[in-house]
């Protein structure tokens, strides 16, 4: 039996410097990431970022769980160029690692697969992911609003798996509880297959983080390590410490930094 084509993911945490990564990886020779949106030729020239690296196959509206891996393979192989090629294949869709369901659809196509994993400030992420949903029209709650409304807006939504989906819109808190979200991963794969990164090391270290994915992925260290730029900052005022929906953020998650210390002896803070 073949082995399954994607061997890695870049697997989250939205707003938490995916896109630059997976920018700064896909100039590896040894690497792949997609390049093209499902049934659609790749545009002429330089790829704009819109139509790179999330294939979101997993997350899929039509995903069916008694797909074979080969049969996964034939829905990743219309977001490549090539997917024949020996390059190591990878994904990066951030909300692979938010669903439970989805974590074990990956389980289950590839037990092997190694995630790259960003956390963020969960506070400074769910503030800059309800400002990217506000921009693109879909949030016209205030962020206090919004906040109040979420478990609403996400009690029973999970067996949704519609574009318009709640929580893949209005998730801001919930995401930001990366505790939970890494207890689901590490049900179903080793600690030695994820790599837990900080984003404020990607910004402030971006070599250095570079080099560790390389590292982790068994890849060669190119002569150049590309580096990382910035991408999608949103062009927000982030709000004040002492708005509403910042203090309240704060409280649903005070205790978030201090779990990832006990059960992962990770810390947010890298100084």
């Amino acid at each position: 039996m073949a082995e399954p084509r994607i061997r890695f993911l870049i697997g989250g945490v939205q707003k938490g410097g995916t896109t630059a990564l997976a920018a700064a990886l896909s100039q590896h020779p040894g690497l792949a990431l997609p390049d093209r949106k499902p049934g659609r030729a790749p545009p002429q020239g330089e790829l704009p970022p819109a139509w790179l690296k999330e294939a979101h196959v997993f997350d899929a509206p039509d995903f069916d769980d008694s797909w074979t891996p080969a049969e996964i393979d034939e829905h990743f192989a219309l977001r490549f160029r090539a997917f024949d090629d020996g390059r190591l294949h990878g994904d990066a869709t951030p909300v692979n690692i938010y669903h439970p369901r989805v974590v074990e659809r990956v389980a289950r196509y590839n037990p092997r697969m190694r995630w790259i994993v960003l956390l963020r400030d969960p506070v400074e992420r769910a503030i800059s992911h309800y400002f990217m949903e506000s921009g693109r029209g879909n949030e016209h709650r205030s962020l206090l609003g919004a906040l109040l409304a979420e478990p609403g807006r996400l009690a029973g939504s999970f067996d949704d798996f519609s574009r318009d989906a709640p929580w893949r819109r209005a998730s801001y808190a919930d995401r930001s509880r990366y505790a939970r979200q890494l207890a689901v991963l590490f049900s179903h794969f080793a600690r030695n297959q994820v790599l837990l990164l900080r984003s404020r090391d990607l910004a402030d270290a971006p070599l250095d983080v570079v080099r560790r994915v390389f590292e982790f992925l068994e890849l060669e260290q190119p002569r150049d390590v590309p580096v990382p730029g910035r991408a999608f900052e949103g062009g927000y005022s982030p709000p004040p410490s002492w708005s509403p929906g910042r203090l309240l953020l704060r409280w649903y998650l005070r205790r978030e930094a201090q779990r990832l210390r006990a059960s992962y002896g990770f810390t947010l803070d890298s100084r």
